[in-house]
């Protein structure tokens, strides 16, 4: 458990390396100042060294990724991994949609070694941290939906912002959730009476409340709690033409918070998510047109805000979402098959196969908008790479849209041959020859998400004190050019040649070697005011008693289900 790595071009935005050759020592699963003349030494010469990827926003597991596999058994059939006898690996099979095993294996593949799932109903948040115990190697975490839970509205109709910030406190703690996820806000819920909001500041069914109000409420709660993560918002009116204007006017609400979190460093009140499906002009799908330019301008000017593009894969997915009507407008849109559950008292969500054919105008437009996103933002402290996976694509996609960021060739190559001519007419994608860097790579990929997550002090970086996750990629700098080079960028970012979980080789030239390791669960830990907690939990039992199908003290996720359990502690108000 003790090695030094020498040699390798470190690429490590959280401390300022960019490319130099640095030695990285390794204790005990941690980066230490140094090790003794014993340690093993690594030779990393021709190579590149980052911190493990992290992934702030995927969908690996959970009630609706698993309907999306039972939907789909074609999708399983893409992709199929068979065990290796007399081994610990095992099989598996999903190309947008991987099995448990399958999906840790082709993270730690590709050198990433945390991903979090971004939408975890919390009536089924068990469900949830049974499959994070059947996905080996990764970290992980999980987002509790509240953008359209019953309390959660009641509580800020009510204008009682301590009562929902108790509730919020409690539900995080019983979930054994990392952060407040707001999906369509009060458009789920319009969805249970046969509808959905459009905009802002129309008012739920029932309780009344607007997204403006759920947002800001909920933005309100975090900063009262203190959390890692600001609020992680999937905005109103997600992939309509026109959306844009919804879409900034989301951002604008928390524009005056302060950040407040007890544990990290992030500075922002917003984290908006997928933002590719969240910019787009027109006003139907013929005049549709891309609207990354306004988008990425906001951003720009703007401090108190990050994003993650949600980037288009060009390739035949599976979308899933608590947005349940967004997926019955795709479903009538595509004509294919459709899955919808409704989430008692809690959420919703739908399940649709999509087709994001190169041929195709639309798709290829929103291809172009995300990739505009990630060249007209500025700054990459302020972009995350995804693929809202599978929303968009698949996350073993991430090697090939790091090749597009990096060859402005091959995104020309893509729009004068392979890809519709919407693309070109509709974007300003053809106007834009930046190239990303490796550095800004190890940023998009690694210390912007492990920052804005408040796991920086641990993840995405190679300090002292960091966890041991490290990808080695077989890319000399001297010779490579990512520019002329895109396939050499995929296959490297697709196959490290070493990646080490907390210290531990996991990954030897693209293959598995240690099946059997397996990461943490965060969770945060929060107590904002045990008196008010107990007044607010007769609420919710007498809630339970009328309308639940479970019995309140089947609820809370117990210890037992986190064998890796890691919590952060939240505000702790006693």
């Amino acid at each position: 458990m003790e090695f030094i790595i020498k040699n390798g071009n470190v690429f490590d935005p959280l401390n300022k390396i960019d490319g130099d050759k640095v030695d990285i020592c390794v204790k005990d699963g941690k980066i230490v100042e140094s090790v003794s003349d014993n340690a093993e030494v690594i030779d990393a010469n021709n190579k590149i060294v980052m911190a493990g990827g992290v992934d702030p926003h995927t969908h690996i597991a959970g009630a609706k990724v698993n309907v999306g596999r039972m939907l789909r058994p074609e999708d399983s059939k893409m992709d199929t991994v068979p065990r290796v006898m007399g081994k610990d690996f095992r099989g598996g099979s999903g190309f947008s949609i991987p099995s448990t095993f399958m999906t840790g294996y082709r993270y730690a593949q590709m050198g990433y070694t945390t991903a979090m799932e971004a939408a975890m109903p919390p009536l089924l948040a068990r469900h949830t941290h049974e499959e994070f115990h059947d996905t080996p190697i990764i970290d992980h975490g999980a987002f509790p939906l509240f953008g359209n839970n019953w309390f959660i509205m009641q509580y800020l109709a009510d204008g009682d912002i301590d009562k929902c910030a108790a509730y919020a406190s409690w539900l995080l703690r019983a979930t054994k959730g990392y952060t407040i996820k707001i999906v369509n806000p009060g458009g789920t819920e319009a969805w249970g009476w046969g509808g959905n909001v459009h905009g802002i500041h129309d008012p739920t069914p029932y309780f009344g409340v607007t997204g403006a109000e759920i947002i800001t409420g909920l933005a309100e709660v975090t900063e009262k709690l203190r959390l890692p993560h600001s609020i992680h918002v999937h905005c109103n009116d997600l992939g309509h033409p026109g959306n844009w204007k919804t879409t900034l006017d989301s951002f604008d609400l928390v524009k005056g918070f302060k950040a407040n979190p007890a544990f990290g460093h992030r500075k922002t009140t917003i984290h908006a998510t997928h933002v590719q499906f969240h910019s787009y002009g027109g006003t139907n799908w013929r005049d549709f047109v891309s609207e990354a330019p306004k988008v990425a301008d906001y951003v720009n000017k703007n401090d108190h805000i990050t994003i993650d593009v949600g980037q288009v894969t060009l390739d035949e997915t599976t979308t899933m979402t608590a947005d349940g009507p967004m997926e019955w407008d795709l479903h009538s849109l595509n004509g294919l098959k459709w899955a919808n559950c409704d989430v008692e008292l809690e959420t919703g969500s739908g399940v649709v196969p999509f087709i994001y054919s190169p041929k195709a105008p639309v798709p290829c437009v929103q291809w172009a908008i995300g990739l505009e996103l990630f060249l007209l933002v500025e700054d990459a402290d302020k972009i995350c790479l995804t693929t809202d996976s599978p929303n968009a694509g698949p996350f073993t996609r991430y090697p090939r849209v790091i090749s597009w960021l990096m060859s402005n060739k091959e995104r020309l190559n893509m729009m004068e041959n392979k890809v519709h001519k919407w693309a070109q007419k509709k974007s300003s994608l053809a106007t834009l020859d930046r190239e990303y860097s490796f550095y800004e790579i190890a940023q998009i990929s690694r210390s912007t998400p492990a920052t804005l997550l408040g796991l920086s002090d641990w993840k995405g970086q190679l300090g002292v004190g960091a966890d041991a996750d490290i990808a080695i990629y077989d890319i000399n700098v001297d010779d490579v050019d990512p520019s002329q080079s895109p396939e050499i960028i995929e296959n490297a970012f697709g196959n490290a040649t070493a990646v080490y979980k907390d210290g531990n080789l996991v990954i030897k030239n693209g293959d598995v070697v240690a099946p059997k390791v397996h990461g943490r669960t965060y969770w945060i830990n929060s107590n904002y005011d045990s008196e008010l907690e107990k007044e607010v939990l007769q609420d919710v039992e007498g809630m339970f008693k009328q309308y639940y199908s479970v019995n309140f003290d089947n609820y809370p996720v117990q210890d037992n289900y986190l064998p890796h359990s890691t919590p952060i502690e939240g505000v702790m108000n006693d």
